[in-house]
């Protein structure tokens, strides 16, 4: 008897037990990740249905995640070049697995690396990592705490909730240790870390995470949505674009066949649009809002899809008299004082500029716009983006901040785009920044409403078509030279 709660306690009931498998071809190991997670969280759902039915509980359910393993007893010899796919020294690696269904292609393709890499098989098993109720109902169940009333008992008597003790950063943070076993991670993220940044996304954007495309877009206006919207329709109208769907927060779905389902009431924080192409190759765009603290959220939970790219495209204070309202800021480096981040990624670890996103980026402004060359510098400038986390920084003695900014080069001041390098930085995802000049407020150019509309209409619509661009040729790029080595860290996960 649990005296200090008043209940009985209750024998810990889970599925029968499986044994591992050894596979030597990926798909059928992603085959088995599949069916073994369908059996696990169909338990859970089985048994949540039958309790809420009436049916007295019998004891604590409990189903695990699958594990994907791999040992080696030899340092292999793999391509240098290559900066995922392989382990880094012999041992024994595994990671948890969620949502392989989704994860389907993604998983194939790390797991075929390893057994090519390694020349030897992964092992598919049953972990010990509980999954929670919540995670196992899907992304449109919905567990209220006070089911509590029909049940009878808390919750967490009869099934396993989510565990923040687990749901960390550890991993990507390179603050992980071998378990007493010896064993080391084979993927940045756990189970529970996916599926936490799983529902998350769907909360913020109002969009699930299967529509999410693996080349990704930022902003900080609406503006762009509404150019975004325009783009998308020209797209589906083109046989030959490669775009097949569009879809809008509420999981509005629009084909050339037509449209399907209707937008959520409320309007979500961060709305996300997707111009989907076959296997998640198309792009995606978030309206981040402004701030480092939404900045940092987002990439927080898009991380965990694994995307090839993301970029931020934004507008920002002008720093120097040479610049005029409509130019182009392309970031080569980053002066960071968003504070978000210090915890995870301190303030004196460089954030580089990657050479394969930085040259597709002014390659697209000289191919939309039309310029290049020398004629190019007159609407673009390379340099240090400030990030800082006060709007209003104009408001305060300006010695300080001003000497800052010119000490460190800075051409251009906003408050999101080095938060998102610094966790593209942080999750190994390749990231960019191209920003416009809005306003120049240290030469007495402020904002003003009706300036701002006019300047908005002019010129969001090119440079949203430059992003779109850039990302387009970017997923033109083989992975292993877009997934640049400078993401990688000393002792890395094989896993991408």
């Amino acid at each position: 008897m649990d005296h200090r709660r008043g209940f009985p306690e209750l024998p810990l009931i889970s599925p029968e037990a499986e044994p591992d498998v050894e596979y030597t071809n990926a798909r059928e190991a992603v085959a088995d990740l599949i069916r073994r997670y369908s059996g696990s969280t169909g338990y859970l759902k089985d048994r949540f249905m039958e309790v809420m039915g009436g049916k007295n509980p019998e004891g604590h359910y409990r189903a695990y995640y699958p594990s994907v393993s791999i040992t080696t007893s030899s340092f292999a010899t793999v391509d240098s070049r290559l900066s995922f796919g392989h382990v880094a020294e012999p041992g024994r690696y595994e990671t948890t697995i969620t949502r392989p269904d989704f994860f389907e292609n993604y998983l194939a393709q790390q797991i075929g690396l390893l057994i090519r890499n390694h020349g030897t098989s992964v092992r598919i098993g049953t972990s010990n990592t509980p999954i929670p109720l919540h995670f196992a109902m899907g992304e449109n169940a919905h567990v209220e705490g006070s089911i509590e009333e029909t049940l009878h008992r808390p919750l967490r008597d009869l099934f396993d909730v989510p565990d923040l003790n687990t749901t960390d950063d550890h991993i990507v943070n390179g603050s992980v240790s071998p378990t007493p076993e010896g064993t080391r991670p084979l993927a940045p993220f756990t189970a529970q870390r996916i599926d936490y940044s799983l529902a998350r996304l769907a909360h913020y954007t109002a969009s699930s995470p299967v529509h999410f495309q693996n080349h990704v877009l930022f902003t900080n206006y609406q503006f762009y949505m509404d150019e975004f919207v325009a783009f998308a329709k020209e797209a589906l109208n083109d046989p030959e674009s490669g775009y097949e769907a569009f879809v809008q927060p509420g999981n509005v779905i629009t084909t050339r066949d037509g449209t399907t389902g209707e937008p959520g009431r409320a309007n979500p924080q961060m709305p996300a649009y997707h111009l989907v192409r076959p296997n998640h190759s198309g792009i995606t765009l978030v309206n981040i809002g402004v701030g480092p603290s939404n900045a940092k959220t987002i990439t927080d939970h898009v991380a965990v899809l694994r995307p090839h790219v993301w970029l931020m495209l934004g507008h920002c204070a002008g720093l120097r008299n040479s610049q005029s309202l409509g130019d182009y800021v392309l970031a080569h480096a980053y002066m960071r004082e968003d504070h978000v981040l210090d915890d995870d990624i301190p303030i004196w670890v460089p954030i580089p500029a990657l050479a394969e996103v930085q040259v597709a980026l002014e390659d697209a402004v000289a191919e939309v716009t039309g310029l290049e060359g020398f004629d190019l510098k007159r609407i673009m400038r390379t340099g240090t983006v400030a990030t800082i986390d006060n709007r209003n920084w104009e408001l305060r003695d300006q010695s300080g901040p001003v000497q800052r900014l010119s000490q460190a080069r800075a051409i251009a001041l906003e408050m999101e785009s080095a938060t998102i390098a610094a966790n593209g930085f942080r999750f190994r995802v390749p990231y960019g920044t191209l920003l416009c000049v809005s306003d120049k407020p240290l030469h007495g150019e402020l904002k003003l409403p009706g300036m701002a509309t006019s300047f908005y209409k002019r010129q969001v619509s090119q440079h949203l078509r430059i992003g779109v661009r850039a990302l387009e040729s970017l997923r033109e790029m083989p992975l292993e030279k877009l997934h640049s080595r400078k993401l990688r860290s000393f002792d890395e996960t094989a896993f991408l």
